[in-house]
């Protein structure tokens, strides 16, 4: 089941004590000063690591008085004062649940092989591949043109991370590429989940053409 909580830990690695001492990826960086992501039942934040204390504590102190959140665009109760104590630059957006039962497109490739992607991603190097995994791709001509992959990932759940090539946007490929993704993580034992900016309109399209359903709302400095 996606929860604030699941999203929160599939982001970052927490410390001990529940504070963020880096992202979940490949090459991780610190990630945010302060993290909350909202539900429509509970919520779930954390401060990074290096934060002073005094600083953490008072930003503690006010997410624990955030309530559940009934209208996901809606900024959190105490945004200017967490804006005040942490500063940094804002991210705002949904979280998003797959449903129970996707269809599996007939145009996705396991990607195995990272020549695959070489004509239209640069960047992706062998290594990469199994710390990305499952990485699924659209294929045209025998080159990826659309492919999704694990952005963040834990035990529990890994976040989607989805591109498709400039000149094959707009034809639906992604939400194939997504699609596909989300089965491959399933079978992996995990759940798949899928976020986006407010801002990203692309993104959010993807979503509606998947039938995502909103169950969490991030909202995070630094």
């Amino acid at each position: 089941m996606s929860t604030p909580d699941l999203h929160l830990r599939t982001l970052f690695l927490l410390d001990r004590d529940g504070r963020i001492r880096g992202t979940r990826e490949p090459d991780p960086d610190p990630g945010p000063f302060f993290a909350l992501i909202r539900g429509r039942t509970s919520c779930a934040w954390a401060v990074r690591a290096d934060l002073p204390q005094d600083i953490a504590e008072k930003l503690a102190g006010l997410a624990r008085e955030e309530p559940p959140v009934a209208h996901f665009r809606d900024a959190p109760m105490h945004a200017e004062r967490y804006m005040a104590l942490a500063g940094g630059e804002l991210y705002f957006g949904p979280a998003f649940a797959f449903p129970e039962t996707v269809e599996q497109p007939d145009a996705t490739v396991i990607v195995d092989d990272v020549r695959l992607l070489a004509r239209h991603f640069s960047g992706w190097t062998d290594a990469e591949i199994p710390v990305r995994s499952p990485v699924v791709a659209v294929v045209v001509d025998g080159d990826a043109v659309s492919v999704c992959f694990c952005a963040r990932r834990s035990d529990a759940a890994a976040e989607a991370g989805l591109e498709t090539a400039e000149a094959f946007r707009g034809r639906g490929l992604g939400p194939q590429a997504a699609a596909g993704w989300a089965l491959a993580v399933r079978a992996s034992g995990r759940i798949p989940l899928y976020s986006a900016s407010w801002a990203n309109g692309a993104s959010l399209a993807v979503a509606r053409k998947l039938g995502l359903v909103v169950y969490a709302c991030g909202w995070s400095l630094g």
